[in-house]
């Protein structure tokens, strides 16, 4: 038995969820699309670069969560799905989860991007649990702000102890870690078998170091 562990964005799907959502919704005229697209790509080149102020973001992100009606959120979301997540769908992405599947692992997907955003990509990857950064919400309306640990950086090894904790059926289990992103060091230093897929350029530096493997989801080869 085993606890296979995903990043999402750039890792099981071939692009940035979080960023593209944004990029949804000034397309849809829901923000204002000059200063919110701005905003977007500077907070997107900030997590390139590792230097994401994660509460700074989370308050940009979430704050359109709050002001549109649900019904109008989940109704986006589905066209989101159809429009944008389709385009970056990987098949051999959903291969590498059904190699683990057929070994009985338990398959859970670690990301920084909020819950909302998330969750209908990760039950169409058909994974057992989710980690993300969760919203606050009240009588079923968003309140715009974060709730608990951001499952960002150094968060996403607490978020997983935490669950652990919580799970202790899988308690001890050999862990898997596939992700793109230097930002999630934290969590590859700590699982026994960390694996670069599609890394960045600062995660290929250390992957190299590190002896790591390095992977394709989108193309025939592995590195």
């Amino acid at each position: 038995m085993g606890l296979a562990i995903f990043d999402l964005d750039n890792t099981l799907i071939g692009g940035d969820s979080d960023h593209a959502w944004n990029e949804f919704l000034v397309a849809r005229q829901c923000v204002d699309g000059a200063r919110y697209r701005s905003e977007n790509d500077r907070f997107h080149r900030d997590y390139q670069r590792g230097e994401l102020n994660i509460a700074a973001y989370l308050d940009f992100a979430l704050e359109p969560l709050a002001r549109l009606p649900r019904n109008q959120l989940d109704a986006l979301h589905r066209q989101f799905m159809q429009e944008v997540i389709d385009k970056i769908w990987l098949p051999q992405a959903e291969a590498l989860i059904h190699r683990h599947r057929s070994l009985s692992h338990h398959i859970m997907i670690i990301t920084a991007t909020n819950r909302f955003v998330v969750e209908p990509i990760a039950k169409r990857l058909g994974v057992d649990s989710l980690l993300a950064s969760e919203l606050e919400e009240i009588d079923g309306c968003f309140t715009g702000r974060p709730r608990g640990e951001p499952c960002y950086r150094e968060g996403k090894p607490i978020r997983l102890q935490q669950w652990l904790e919580q799970n202790p059926q899988h308690q001890g289990k050999v862990q898997w870690f596939y992700s793109d992103s230097i930002n999630d060091m934290p969590l590859l230093q700590t699982v026994e078998h960390p694996v670069a897929v599609d890394p960045d350029q600062y995660l290929r530096l250390e992957a190299e170091k590190r002896n790591w493997p390095i992977i394709s989801l989108r193309c025939e080869a592995a590195e």
